[in-house]
C-alpha cells in the first residue's frame, strides 16, 4: 500500500509540477505576445496639423509590420497637455503612446506653472519621427489688399498699426505660438494673439481670413502656400528648407540674426514600458521612415526624417527644455 501511495504522490507531484511549468510557459508567452490588440497612437493636437500628418504617416507602416492597428486618436487642449498626460497616466504596456512635440515635451515645462506630467520622468522615448521649421505665413489676399510681400514689409506695417493684425497658433505654449513670441519681441512689433486647438483648425482660420499670420509647421501649410491661399514670407530654422529653396530664412529676410524657431515631432511610451518594446517600436519605426516612398512624402512637405535611438531621442528632449527655457520666460509668455 505503502508503495502505491508512494507511486501516487511522485505521479502527482510530477502532473503539478507539469502544470505549474505550464502555467509558467503560458504565463512568459502573453507576456512576450505584443502586440496581441490594436496600439493608440494620442496626438494632443486636432486633426490636420503636422503632429497628425506624421502620426498618420507612420501609423499604417507599423500596422503592417505588427500586424495589429495602430489607430490614431486626437486629444487635443492646453497645448499638447491634456493628450500628453493621458499617455503619461496610461498602463506601461505598449499600446498607448504619444506623437510628442518639442511643445509638450520642451517648451511647456518652463511655460506652464502647473503642468499634469513630468516630461522626462513620465514617459519612455522611442524614437524622433521628424524634424521640421515654422514658415512664416500671411493670409494671400490680406497681404495683397495691404501690401505685404517680404517680411520688412510685415514687420513695418505691424509698427505703423499696433494690435491691427491678429497672429494665429496652435495653442498657448506650443512651437508656433513661441516662435511668433520671439518675432514679436526681436522686432519689436505686436499682434493679438489668438490660440486655436490645434494647427488644423488655425489653418481655417487662417485660409478663411478670420487670423491674419501664423508661423505654422511647414508640412501642414504646404498645401495652402502651394495652392496661393497663404503667402509665404520665410523659413524660421537657421538654414532654408529643401522643400521650399527659394524662401529664406526670417533672420536672412529680416537681419534678425539668431533667430531660430524649428519643431520636432516623436513617439513616447509611458514610464516602465519594457525596454524590448520600446526597441522594437524604435528599430521598426526607423525602418519605415527610411523607406524612400516615405522619405520622399516626408521631405516633399518640409519635414526631415529622423529615427534615432531612444537613448538619442531623450538627449534632445534634454536639450530642448534647457534652450527653451530662457527663450519662453524673455517673451514673457506664461500659462497658469
Amino acid at each position: 500500500m505503502s508503495s502505491v501511495v508512494a507511486g501516487f504522490s511522485r505521479r502527482s507531484f510530477a502532473a503539478v509540477a507539469g502544470l505549474a511549468m505550464l502555467c509558467v510557459a503560458s504565463h512568459v508567452a502573453a507576456q512576450t505576445a505584443w502586440p496581441s490588440k490594436p496600439i493608440r497612437i494620442v496626438v494632443p493636437f486636432a486633426p490636420g496639423g503636422t503632429t497628425d500628418i506624421l502620426a498618420r504617416a507612420v501609423a499604417p507602416e507599423l500596422s503592417k509590420v505588427f500586424g495589429q492597428s495602430f489607430l490614431v486618436d486626437n486629444r487635443a487642449g492646453a497645448g499638447g497637455n491634456l493628450g500628453a498626460d493621458i499617455v503619461a497616466k496610461a498602463a506601461p504596456d505598449g499600446y498607448t503612446l504619444l506623437m510628442g512635440t518639442v511643445g509638450t515635451h520642451g517648451i511647456n515645462k518652463a511655460l506652464y506653472s502647473r503642468l499634469p506630467y513630468d516630461p522626462q520622468k513620465d514617459f519612455a522615448p522611442i524614437t524622433l519621427v521628424a524634424g521640421v521649421p515654422n514658415v512664416m505665413v500671411m493670409n494671400a489676399e490680406k497681404a495683397r489688399t495691404l501690401g505685404i510681400n517680404t517680411v520688412p514689409d510685415f514687420i513695418k506695417y505691424a509698427k505703423a498699426h499696433p494690435g491691427q493684425l491678429n497672429m494665429a497658433s496652435s495653442g498657448n505654449g506650443t512651437s508656433i505660438h513661441l516662435a511668433g513670441e520671439l518675432f514679436k519681441t526681436m522686432t519689436g512689433t505686436f499682434m493679438t494673439h489668438i490660440p486655436y486647438t490645434g494647427s488644423g483648425p488655425a489653418m481655417m482660420g487662417m485660409v478663411s481670413g478670420t487670423v491674419d499670420v501664423m508661423f505654422d509647421n511647414l508640412p501642414s501649410s504646404m498645401a495652402q502656400i502651394k495652392g496661393g491661399k497663404l503667402k509665404a514670407f520665410a523659413v524660421t530654422s537657421s538654414q532654408r528648407s529643401a522643400a521650399l529653396p527659394d524662401l529664406p530664412t526670417i533672420e536672412e529676410a529680416a537681419k534678425l540674426k539668431g533667430y531660430e524657431a524649428s519643431s520636432w515631432f516623436g513617439l513616447l511610451a509611458p514610464a516602465g514600458t519594457p525596454a524590448d518594446i520600446v526597441l522594437r517600436l524604435q528599430q521598426e519605426t526607423a525602418k519605415a521612415l527610411s523607406l524612400p516612398s516615405m522619405k520622399e512624402k516626408l521631405l516633399a512637405q518640409g519635414a526631415i526624417p529622423s529615427g534615432n535611438t531612444p537613448q538619442e531621442f531623450a538627449a534632445l528632449i534634454d536639450a530642448e527644455i534647457k534652450k527653451w527655457a530662457p527663450v519662453v520666460k524673455a517673451s514673457g509668455a506664461r500659462v497658469d
